[in-house]
């Protein structure tokens, strides 16, 4: 019985990076038979923008986003079948801050190989430029959207990276990017430095790391900047 393989594929940050990927992800790419995906109309943009030769009605495709029963079943017929998929991120890597994370856990209860592809996350990318602490990190998703809880949830985070010195990152909708600069601002302690990083990999990329007390005499436009935060105490 042929063992299935499930190829962790990564999309670009900024759909016009591919010098960001290796080049051997065309090779896991071809030698799929089913995608799942976050969003199969930038995958299918991405395939094309690899190889425009590619023919994309050759493979499946499947939702992954909702994680129904239906496109569960459909993935562990293919892992019975020893085929070999792809797992694909709107953007970055599949499985970090990612709904493939459900599928990969399918996969290595199933005894599939599990092949995780290099590619850009913007969790590292993010954290390799901003001079924080990299030896004790914790990514925190999104934080609260109401004004008081995500106070509240910046006061803790800063506390817990004082206490642990413990580099904290989370991301924002790049349309509430103001609205998170302003409440960390607001929130944080003069001397905590703050990370923004958007628009990585991109012609446009942007990584700066300033205390709060310099960042509010450096206010900066991040209105609909793919983005991520970072925190250190």
């Amino acid at each position: 019985m042929a063992i299935a393989t499930v190829y962790l594929i990564p999309a670009p940050i900024d759909e016009d990076s591919l010098q960001a990927l290796p080049a051997y992800i065309l090779d896991a790419v071809e030698s799929c038979q089913a995608f799942y995906t976050e969003e199969e109309r930038t995958a299918r943009r991405f395939f094309k923008k690899l190889k425009k030769e590619i023919v994309i009605d050759n493979y499946r495709w499947y939702n992954m986003r909702a994680a129904d029963p239906e496109m569960i079943s459909f993935f562990k017929d293919d892992l019975r079948s020893g085929h070999t998929v792809g797992i694909i991120s709107e953007a970055g890597c599949p499985g970090i801050a990612d709904p493939g994370q459900v599928l990969v856990a399918i996969a290595q209860q199933a005894g599939a190989i599990v092949k995780p592809l290099v590619g850009p996350s913007s969790i590292l990318l993010a954290l390799m430029a901003s001079g924080m602490n990299g030896q004790e990190f914790r990514f925190r998703g999104y934080l609260p959207i109401d004004a008081q809880e995500r106070a509240k949830a910046i006061q803790k985070i800063e506390g817990e990276s004082a206490k642990e010195n413990c580099t904290q990152i989370f991301i924002e909708t790049p349309y509430r990017n103001n609205q998170m600069m302003e409440s960390l601002l607001k929130n944080c302690k003069d001397e905590t430095r703050i990370c923004v990083a958007v628009d990585l990999t991109s012609t446009e990329e942007w990584v700066k790391t300033m205390t709060v007390k310099e960042w509010k005499s450096h206010i900066r436009d991040l209105h609909k900047r793919p983005g991520i935060f970072l925190l250190h105490a």
